[in-house]
């Protein structure tokens, strides 16, 4: 058995002053292996964000640490950690992020650019393949506002899957979709760990996640396991594996 990709242990995340503390995050403990896909469920502001954010290194915790394939990436300092995190993660956003004022297609060599993640000559072909697996290779040339919201946060998946990257995050990418949109950003989730890629994804519907094989769900700063694998599961606090 492969060892866990994404390893989160005993993580806090505290907010405020001494004397008005807001704890977020206590004592989380995670593990996600390769070709995993799973959700955190729990309604807004309830600190799913803040814990994506600790897994990204967007964000440093309180106390815990959070090791990311050989990575600690909380004591990383953020000067190596940008580069890294563009090779590494693919993040989706709810709201897309696209850059509005370029094509589709730019939108997903923009991060091989950045990374220097493919030969030049070879980014333009790479993205318009991803496009092409992900059902809008015909919006290629658009730019985002001539989209849909399930074609943008197509183009955003397609995006955050420019550099190949083992973790995929997606932080409620369907919170701004309809139902029928969402079921299919979750299947391109689905199909991404079936390929090999450790999947996590945020969310308060509880009903699009049904198809999901492991559901946590976050709870006074702590994540209970509530399925695995399909079969319901009662375990509350710290998720232990």
């Amino acid at each position: 058995m492969s060892a866990p990709f994404v390893r989160v242990h005993d993580l806090s995340k505290t907010y405020g002053n001494p004397h008005q503390p807001l704890e977020v995050l206590r004592g989380v403990d995670l593990a996600i292996d390769p070709g995993e896909f799973i959700a955190i469920i729990g309604p807004s502001g309830i600190g799913k964000t803040t814990l994506l954010n600790m897994i990204t290194a967007i964000d440093n915790p309180t106390g815990g640490e959070v090791f990311v394939g050989d990575t600690n990436v909380t004591r990383t300092p953020q000067n190596r950690l940008t580069k890294w995190r563009a090779r590494n993660i693919g993040i989706v956003f709810q709201f897309f992020q696209l850059l509005p004022t370029i094509s589709v297609v730019d939108n997903v060599i923009f991060p091989m650019d950045f990374a220097r993640v493919h030969a030049p000559t070879e980014r333009r072909s790479i993205a318009l393949d991803l496009l092409d697996r992900l059902g809008i290779l015909d919006q290629a040339e658009k730019t985002p506002d001539m989209l849909s919201g399930g074609q943008q946060q197509r183009a955003a998946i397609a995006r955050a899957l420019a550099n190949h990257p083992p973790l995929i995050i997606g932080d409620e990418p369907t919170a701004n979709l309809d139902r029928m949109s969402a079921q299919n950003v979750f299947d391109v989730f689905r199909d991404l760990a079936e390929q090999g890629a450790a999947v996590v994804v945020t969310t308060y519907d509880r009903e699009i996640v049904r198809t999901v094989p492991t559901v946590y769900e976050l709870h006074d700063g702590m994540l209970s396991l509530i399925r695995r694998d399909g079969s319901a599961v009662k375990e509350r606090a710290g998720v232990a594996r």
